[in-house]
């Protein structure tokens, strides 16, 4: 045996015992995976494969935008525990019985997929103010960025994303007000009006009518996309 294939050998060898002999790091960028759901959550994690909301929303961050390092999308039961981003693990965790909510709220699973890719919009946006390290305020702060962002990536869209954006807007508009106590999301209700604030400004001819004080939609629209288009300079694939 010459010596490259010895040396080839003993790396296969290793890999059985180790990750380290030349194991390639993920490639960066977003990436999906899906765990198995719970016997509850069977129904939702099957309408998420099949209407692939994920998919789209990560389809479109990576074809616009080049991280540094890989960001996962795990779809997961999380028995009531929420959807969020893990900044130690570079997670965003996509729950299977947020799903279940939506389309009680929603009644119509197409929107409720909808309201999915917005979601995982928001949560990206979370993931790259980690990333790139993004200054905000407060809590509170960062979480309006993030669903400026949501509404940023879905109104670039057109039309398709514009109608994922009103899902959105529509599912915090019919959902109950957030139990007393601190909590760093605007109300339901302001997050509904914020989304239909920008879907007009990017739109008026589109969504004439979302807005109902158009003078308090702060901030606009040209606002949001130029903050957000000059944070993501180091990273957009088309600057």
């Amino acid at each position: 045996m010459t010596p490259r294939w010895t040396a080839l050998a003993l790396c296969a060898a290793l890999l059985a015992a180790s990750s380290g002999c030349g194991k390639e790091p993920p490639a960066p960028g977003f990436a999906i995976r899906y765990e198995d759901p719970d016997r509850p959550d069977e129904d939702h994690a099957a309408l998420l494969r099949s209407r692939r909301p994920v998919e789209r929303a990560v389809e479109a961050l990576n074809a616009y935008l080049r991280l540094p390092a890989r960001v996962t999308v795990l779809a997961r039961s999380c028995a009531g525990e929420g959807t969020g981003y893990d900044p130690d693990a570079r997670r965003i965790e996509l729950c299977y019985d947020d799903l279940a909510e939506e389309r009680a709220l929603l009644g119509d699973d197409e929107a409720a997929a909808d309201v999915t890719t917005e979601t995982v919009h928001h949560e990206a946006g979370h993931a790259l103010i980690d990333l790139l390290g993004l200054p905000v305020a407060s809590d509170r702060a960062e979480e309006d960025a993030a669903d400026r962002f949501a509404a940023f990536m879905l109104i670039r869209e057109g039309p398709r994303g514009e109608r994922a954006l009103r899902a959105a807007a529509e599912a915090y508009r019919l959902s109950p007000p957030a139990d007393p106590g601190p909590d760093e999301h605007a109300p339901p209700a302001a997050r509904a009006a914020a989304h239909l604030c920008l879907l007009h400004g990017a739109a008026p001819d589109r969504h004439p009518d979302p807005a109902p004080r158009p003078h308090a939609c702060t901030p606009t629209w040209p606002t949001v996309r130029d903050t957000w288009t000059q944070a993501l300079t180091p990273l957009l694939r088309h600057p």
